[in-house]
């Protein structure tokens, strides 16, 4: 038989930084892949031209056997959709294409937050793999696509169980990146989300790469209190973070309460020394937030920052450094208030313990 023709058939809804790397990556692999651009100006760049991808193996445009819709199709039948839209988009994504979904398929998540039960809502939660990416992807002109840092994909279920389709769905994704697999897809949820909520949202509210920003002593602290809030509103949830990845174990960067209004400690210094390497890491790394912004979208925070606020209020659990930043990206949104580095000084200063 042609393993063409057994091959999983693959959709990927969303052509932005993340869709446009993973639909290149899938067509150099020579697999064949139909995607859903929802801008015409984007499908018929991709249609006629084709993507091209910047990465680590330089600049090309990418050839393969690309289907590309602007509205998801009638008729067609996919073991996978690659949901790779922004995080406010997700839940309705999933409900144009859900019956594009094959019986035995599921639906990937590739948001950032803690899309899965939305997807969960439409398709039912044994519908649903997560995917987790650890590298970072910008598309900085229409059909071009740049990954702006290394890294690999974990993939996992809500359930936590073993599921046969994360194999098969592994072995699609190997042609973009190193796969990892997690039964504690909840806890990597939340390191992921930790670190968006610092390094997305400060990128974001700073206007900035992360490198540059991470190179201020306060940027670095309202890291850490980040990662504390988030940290403590996880475990009011009852989830146990989990490493994503190759990075640092987040638990370790939030502050205990005796560092809350430490002035400096060894300790201190040595979580200062690991967030300025993970800054020169991701130092071309720049906020998806920041470039929906500049053109005029709305950012996702009420799906990273929000996100903490609203749970921590559930629980009694002050998260006033998010829940600034969380005002701060909306603001900027409305043009009433300007991205840079005194706009992040000012939060800090805001946000002192009293």
């Amino acid at each position: 038989m042609d393993p063409a023709q057994t091959a999983p058939r693959v959709l990927v809804v969303g052509c932005g930084g993340i869709g446009g790397v993973l639909l290149s990556r899938l067509l150099e692999a020579g697999q064949r892949v139909a995607a859903v651009a929802r801008r015409e100006e984007i499908a018929r760049v991709l249609q006629t031209r084709g993507p091209v991808l910047r990465d680590e193996k330089g600049e090309r445009t990418v050839r393969g056997d690309l289907e590309v819709f602007v509205q998801p199709p009638r008729e067609g039948v996919y073991d996978f959709i690659l949901l790779a839209t922004p995080p406010n988009g997700v839940e309705a994504a999933a409900r144009d294409t859900a019956h594009l979904l094959a019986p035995e398929g599921a639906m990937v998540v590739f948001q950032n937050g803690l899309c899965e039960d939305l997807v969960a809502r439409v398709v039912g939660e044994t519908k649903v793999i997560g995917a987790i990416v650890a590298w970072g992807a910008s598309s900085p002109e229409t059909g071009v696509y740049e990954r702006t840092s290394s890294g690999g994909i974990m993939l996992g279920t809500l359930s936590g169980t073993q599921d046969p389709r994360l194999a098969r769905l592994a072995e699609v994704l190997r042609a973009v990146c190193p796969i990892t697999f997690t039964e504690n897809l909840l806890g990597a949820r939340w390191s992921k989300l930790a670190i968006n909520c610092a390094i997305s949202t400060l990128g974001t509210v700073g206007g900035s790469r992360v490198g540059p920003l991470l190179r201020h002593r306060f940027i670095r602290r309202l890291a850490m209190e980040i990662f504390t809030e988030v940290f403590q509103v996880a475990r009011a949830e009852g989830v146990k973070l989990e490493k994503v990845a190759s990075t640092v174990d987040l638990e370790w960067l939030t502050l205990k309460e005796s560092e809350q209004r430490a002035r400096g400690s060894l300790s201190l210094v040595v979580r200062h020394a690991m967030l300025l390497a993970i800054g020169a890491r991701y130092r071309r790394l720049r906020s998806s937030m920041l470039a929906a912004i500049e053109r005029g979208r709305e950012p996702p925070v009420d799906f990273l920052n929000g996100e903490v606020v609203q749970r921590g209020k559930a629980h009694g659990i002050p998260a006033p450094v998010n829940e600034r930043l969380l005002e701060a990206v909306h603001a900027m949104s409305r043009r009433e208030l300007a991205p840079g580095v005194e706009t992040l000084r000012r939060i800090h200063e805001q946000t002192r313990p009293r």
